[in-house]
């Protein structure tokens, strides 16, 4: 599974529309936007790697091909699921 990411962009705070500058994302990390709310979290960028992160990386590539409207990678999962497997893998990078 291959994802390119060309650029992170930050919403606007009026809007859920990306703003036109990029966001300072420290080196490692990954900015995505999850549910309807589009709420944007920054993650590792070691979880790409990992089972079950993959699986929903795998709900955005059929949700949205490599098209996400926010101009970051947008997860179609509802926040609560988003949360437990982040907070899952939390426990083995600590």
């Amino acid at each position: 599974m291959g994802f390119r990411l060309l650029g992170i962009r930050q919403a606007s705070s009026n809007s859920r529309q990306a703003a036109s500058k990029s966001v300072q994302v420290p080196k490692g990390y990954l900015a995505v936007y999850v549910g309807e709310e589009q709420k944007r979290f920054v993650i590792p960028i070691s979880y790409l790697n990992q089972p079950s992160f993959q699986d929903l990386l795998s709900q955005a590539e059929e949700e949205f091909g490599y098209d996400h409207p926010m101009g970051a990678l947008t997860i179609p999962c509802n926040e609560d699921v988003f949360q437990h497997t982040t907070s899952c893998l939390k426990g083995k990078y600590i």
